[in-house]
C-alpha cells in the first residue's frame, strides 16, 4: 500500500517524510486546489522530502481548458521538473465539453517522457468517465487521481471500484479527496486499489500543515488492509 501526501509547503514536505510517506505530490496554493510550485520550492523539497516526489503542473486556478500560451507554460514547467530530477508530474487538460483534451495531453505526456505521469482530478469533471479512463490509459499515463466523480473518495467508492476493475492493472487508480487516517483503509479495501492520496493536515503553529502523526496512523491502518 502506497500513501501519497499532498504538500503545499516545505514544512508539510518535511512532515510527510517524518511520518513515513512513500511519496509526495508537491504543489502550491491548496486554497485554489493546487498550482505549480516554484523552481526554488521544488529544488528544496527534493532535498528534504521523501525519496519519491511528483509535482503538480497547473498554471492557474479555475477550469482545465487551456490556451496555447498556457500549454507552452506547462511544457516549460515539466522540463523544469525533469531538470531538477523530479520523479513524476501530475497533469490534465479538458475540452470545453468536459472531455479529455487529447492533443494537449499528448504534448504534456511527450514532454514528460521518462517520468511518472499522473492524470489529476480534472478527470472528475469528465462527462464520460469510462471513456475518459481508456483515453488516459492510451495516452500513456501511469496513474489516475480521482474521487470517483464525487465530493469525496468515500462517496465515490462505487465508481472507484468500477474504474479499478476496468483498468485491469493497465493504470493505477489512486483515490483522493477527503481521505483521512480513519477512512483510508475502508476506501482501499472496498475499491481494490493499492495507492491513496491525502493531505492529512492539522492546525500547527496557526497554519494548516501536514501532521506526521496522522501520516503514521494512516500508514499503520492501510498496511493492515485486506481487499474484499
Amino acid at each position: 500500500m502506497i500513501l501519497e501526501v499532498c504538500t503545499a509547503s516545505l514544512q508539510s514536505v518535511a512532515a510527510a517524510k517524518a511520518g513515513g510517506a512513500q511519496r509526495i505530490e508537491l504543489c502550491s496554493a491548496l486554497s485554489e486546489d493546487g498550482l505549480t510550485p516554484s523552481y526554488g520550492m521544488i529544488e528544496k523539497a527534493r532535498e528534504i522530502g521523501p525519496e519519491k516526489m511528483h509535482v503538480l503542473i497547473r498554471p492557474r486556478c479555475g477550469d482545465f481548458v487551456y490556451c496555447e500560451d498556457e500549454v507552452q507554460c506547462m511544457i516549460s514547467d515539466i522540463k523544469m521538473c525533469k531538470k531538477l530530477g523530479v520523479d513524476g508530474v501530475v497533469i490534465g487538460a479538458l475540452t470545453p465539453q468536459n472531455d479529455i483534451d487529447i492533443p494537449t495531453c499528448k504534448r504534456l505526456v511527450s514532454a514528460a517522457e521518462g517520468m511518472q505521469i499522473t492524470f489529476h482530478r480534472a478527470f472528475d469533471q469528465c462527462r464520460k468517465p469510462l471513456e475518459a479512463l481508456e483515453q488516459i490509459i492510451d495516452l500513456g499515463c501511469h496513474r489516475l487521481l480521482t474521487s470517483g466523480q464525487a465530493p469525496s473518495a468515500m462517496e465515490g467508492i462505487d465508481l472507484l471500484n468500477t474504474l479499478e476493475t476496468l483498468a485491469d492493472k493497465r493504470i493505477v487508480i489512486m483515490p483522493g479527496a477527503g481521505v483521512n487516517e480513519d477512512n483510508a483503509s475502508i476506501i482501499l479495501s472496498k475499491t481494490g486499489t493499492t495507492e491513496i492520496h491525502g493531505s492529512l493536515r492539522s492546525l500547527i503553529d496557526g497554519k494548516m500543515e501536514t501532521d506526521p502523526e496522522k501520516v503514521r496512523k494512516l500508514l499503520n491502518n492501510i498496511n493492515r488492509t485486506k481487499h474484499y
